[in-house]
C-alpha cells in the first residue's frame, strides 16, 4: 500500500497561500502534527521511504519517525505555481474568474498535463517498488496523484480534500488486484490509520 502524507502546517498553509517552490518551514502546531503522525505510522513496516525536495515534507517525515531511511523524490514537490505563488485563490479568481489549478494551471507555472505526466510517472516507479510505500508530499499535488492513481484525469483532484498533516491510502481492490483504489482518504486520526 502507498501512504501518501501531506506536511504538516506552514505559515502559508494556515493563510491559504500557493505554496510551491518557496521552502518555508512547519509552524510549530505542524511540528507537533507531524510527531502526532507517529502514533499512526510506527505499527506500519515500510520497504520505501520517499520525501518531496521541499523542508517542509522532509521535516514532516524526520518528526513522523521515518526519515532515516528516506530518500529525497522531485516528483513529489508541490505544484509549482508560477505567477501565483504565494497568492490566494480568491485573489486570482478576482482577476481570473472561474479559475481552479486543477483546470487551468499557472502562468510561467506547471499545466495540469504537466502535472499529470508527473503524476503518471511516480506511479510508474511506485509500481516496481514492493511493500508499503511512505510518500510524504503536499496538499494540491497529493490530489492530483489521487485522482491519477484511480484513472481519473488531474482535474477531478479538486473534489478530494487534503488537510496538513493528513493521509491518504492508495492501494489495490481485494477482488480486483488490478484495479486501484483509495483506500483511506484524508485521516486525522492516527488509530484510524494504524487498524489499516
Amino acid at each position: 500500500m502507498i501512504y501518501l502524507i501531506r506536511h504538516g502546517e506552514t505559515a502559508w498553509s494556515r493563510s491559504g497561500q500557493h505554496t510551491g517552490r518557496t521552502d518555508i518551514p512547519l509552524t510549530p502546531r505542524g511540528e507537533q502534527q507531524a510527531r502526532d503522525l507517529a502514533r499512526g505510522l510506527e505499527t506500519v513496516r515500510f520497504a520505501d521511504v520517499l520525501t518531496s525536495p521541499r523542508q517542509r515534507a522532509r521535516k514532516t517525515c524526520e518528526l513522523a519517525g521515518l526519515g532515516e531511511n528516506a530518500r529525497s523524490e522531485p516528483d513529489l514537490a508541490e505544484w509549482d505555481y508560477g505567477d501565483y505563488e504565494g497568492r490566494l485563490s480568491r485573489d486570482i479568481c478576482a482577476e481570473r474568474p472561474g479559475w481552479t489549478v486543477f483546470g487551468d494551471g499557472c502562468p510561467q507555472g506547471e499545466t495540469p498535463d504537466q502535472i499529470s505526466a508527473r503524476a503518471d510517472r511516480l506511479i510508474a516507479h511506485l509500481l516496481t517498488l514492493t511493500g508499503n510505500v511512505a510518500l510524504f508530499s503536499h496538499g494540491e499535488f497529493s490530489r492530483a496523484l489521487a485522482a491519477r492513481w484511480i484513472g481519473l484525469a488531474v482535474a477531478a483532484g479538486r473534489h478530494f480534500s487534503f488537510a496538513p498533516a493528513a493521509i491518504g491510502i492508495l492501494g489495490f481492490s481485494p477482488n480486483h488486484p488490478d484495479t486501484k483504489v483509495i483506500e483511506l482518504w484524508n485521516a486525522l486520526n492516527a488509530p484510524a490509520i494504524a487498524r489499516q
